[in-house]
């Protein structure tokens, strides 16, 4: 192949893959099932791309280096503090669940399709980790109730890193058995992935406590340093760099007094651009002929996972915990498999078929039918199933505040007194904090970032409020989320100032942005000197003796503006510029009053 040919597909190969995730997010579904299916087409089915002899004997070490990349940035989400913050029933799923999966998964395999116990074993401890790049959009296309969706959404996060871990030790404790019939190498693969892990990760953490690196350098050397550790832990010994990478990311999350926001991000996008091409690749290298060389029994094989493994092991991990029958049937149907199976499962398959281990070039067709097969069968039926089992969630009546500056936090604090959820985010961490002392429930970040996508948790919301100070940026929040939330339950502090002398260049376009909040005239800056002036929340509850024209004239002195209404159902009615609802007896007006 012509160096101007491998480019060129490389290109193609980049623009396939965005299209798969722009395709993923306008259908709400998990990016992982278009890609495979892309990558299916444009390989075993039209051979026009065919990484083996693109890569040669560049393949191996760039998967390597990818799935290195991927579970270090999978471990930096696993932060101790919120694994103790989280319900007990989320921790018996990923520790005891996880485990009766596994021991149930592998025996099938090595009966039903007659693996070696081995290879059993490490396909059982594939089939373990869901993830939330999977998880994440089906909650939000299938509105479980509330309780239910963070028990999913927080077993996703959490068996992420802890199964990718598992996975690595497994495999290589496999390895190191069929090599040596004793534990010498399985445990010298431990030691030296741990001690290097943790080393790694304590560098790095002093390097970023004490400010040696620049900001815009840090994303960089993280990488440079994950990716050095990953060839030096397997230069010393075989298979243990993954491990290494996985503690190291760990170690870090955890390390006191280190901002990983900025590392975390630039990961993310990182991941989205690997995975995005690793998964094309994988799924072109295979050949149809292995999916058909699986036979009828990775059919009953899929049916003993899905009806027996996950079932027996959710029902297990919830004796004594509040769900009712209903709840644990629901969370024990829904289990997507994701990016760490397939990636890791590629991986040791070269490996183990390189070694000559009989069986395992099936390892990866097996586990990318089962992440096709939960994906496509859950996306399916997850809603109606909920709505069958009465788990659904009724239509979403939360608020997503953008902002947790002053005006923010009293608006939340405002709407939190009616019942519905309320969430305040924001990149500045003194607002947060501040937002927190006040009972509010939060999340420290850029709600548009693709760490938002999989860990802001939007169960029960459905509408958005941005009260930033920038206006700009606030039209971006109300663009971002009025795909999931539709034009009229997203609304934005625009704050319009009219200037004859400004040019048209400088305005922001307001057309399909959402509601611009409290009208035109109301900016940030007018809010925030109504609040410093000793303006308080007020609510006024409406009758027949106090009407809507006698609340106007007792403050017809300009100094209360009106923020939103309650009408006699309970129904919050935010206050727009189109606002068009009448306020009659028995209704509530919430406003900011100044005395």
């Amino acid at each position: 192949m012509h160096e101007e040919q491998i480019g060129l597909m490389l290109a193609a190969v980049g623009l396939v893959g965005l299209g798969c995730q722009w395709l993923a997010w306008r259908l709400k579904l998990p990016a992982i099932l278009f890609l495979l299916i892309a990558g299916f087409i444009i390989g075993p089915i039209t051979h026009l791309f065919t990484p083996n002899e693109m890569f040669g004997d560049l393949l191996f070490p760039l998967i390597s280096l990818a799935v290195a990349v991927i579970l270090f940035e999978g471990s930096l989400t696993l932060n101790l503090k919120e694994i103790r913050e989280v319900n007990r029933t989320v921790i018996n799923i990923v520790t005891i669940g996880a485990l009766i999966s596994w021991g149930l998964t592998s025996v099938f395999t090595f009966y039903i399709l007659d693996f070696s116990w081995p290879l059993a074993l490490l396909f059982g401890s594939l089939t373990v980790v869901t993830g939330p790049t999977v998880v994440v959009p089906l909650l939000r296309t299938v509105r479980p109730q509330a309780k239910l969706a963070n028990i999913l959404r927080w077993e996703g996060i959490l068996i992420d890193p802890i199964g990718a871990l598992f996975i690595v030790i497994v495999y290589e404790f496999i390895v190191s058995s069929s090599k040596v019939h004793s534990l010498e190498v399985f445990g010298l693969i431990l030691l030296i992935g741990i001690v290097f892990g943790v080393v790694a990760g304590t560098i790095l953490a002093q390097l970023l406590r004490r400010r040696l690196l620049p900001e815009y350098l840090q994303p960089f050397a993280v990488l440079t340093l994950v990716l050095g550790v990953f060839s030096i832990s397997n230069s010393l010994e075989s298979e243990s760099g993954l491990l290494a990478v996985t503690v190291m990311g760990m170690w870090l999350a955890n390390a006191k007094g280190v901002n990983i926001q900025n590392i975390l991000h630039f990961k993310e996008n990182l991941t989205i651009l690997l995975i995005s091409g690793l998964f094309l690749m994988l799924s072109a290298r295979m050949e149809l002929s292995d999916f058909a060389a699986l036979g009828v029994g990775s059919a009953i094989l899929f049916a003993a996972i899905q009806l027996l493994s996950r079932p027996i092991a959710i029902f297990v991990a919830t004796i004594g915990s509040s769900l009712k029958f209903k709840e644990k049937f629901f969370v024990a149907w829904v289990a997507p498999r994701g990016i760490v199976a397939a990636s890791i499962s590629s991986l040791f398959a070269i490996k183990l078929v390189d070694a000559g281990v009989e069986g395992a070039n099936l390892l990866v067709p097996l586990t990318f039918m089962v992440i096709v097969g939960t994906v496509v069968l859950q996306s399916f039926t997850a809603r109606p199933l909920a709505n069958l089992l009465n788990v659904a969630e009724p239509s979403p009546r939360g608020y997503l505040i953008v902002g947790a500056n002053d005006i923010g936090r009293s608006l939340a604090l405002a709407l939190k007194k009616y019942g519905d959820r309320v969430v305040v985010t924001d990149s500045n961490w003194d607002y947060i904090r501040k937002a927190r002392m006040l009972g509010l429930e939060t999340y420290y970040g850029n709600p548009t970032s693709s760490h938002a996508e999989e860990y802001l948790d939007l169960i029960g919301i459905g509408n958005v409020v941005a009260v930033s100070p920038d206006k700009h940026f606030n039209i971006v929040v109300a663009k971002h989320f009025m795909s999931d939330f539709g034009e009229r339950r997203v609304f934005f502090l625009n704050g319009k100032v009219k200037d004859t002398n400004q040019h048209e260049k400088h305005n922001v376009v307001e057309q399909n942005n959402g509601r611009t909040l409290f009208g035109d005239e109301v900016s940030y800056k007018k809010l925030a000197s109504l609040l410093n002036q000793g303006a308080e929340v007020k609510h006024t509850k409406l009758s027949a003796e106090f009407t809507w024209q006698d609340y106007v004239m007792k403050y017809a002195d300009g100094h209360r503006l009106s923020l939103f209404t309650i009408d006699p159902k309970g129904n919050i009615h935010i206050l727009s510029k189109d606002s068009t609802h009448t306020t009659d007896a028995d209704w509530t007006v919430v406003s900011l009053i100044k005395e």
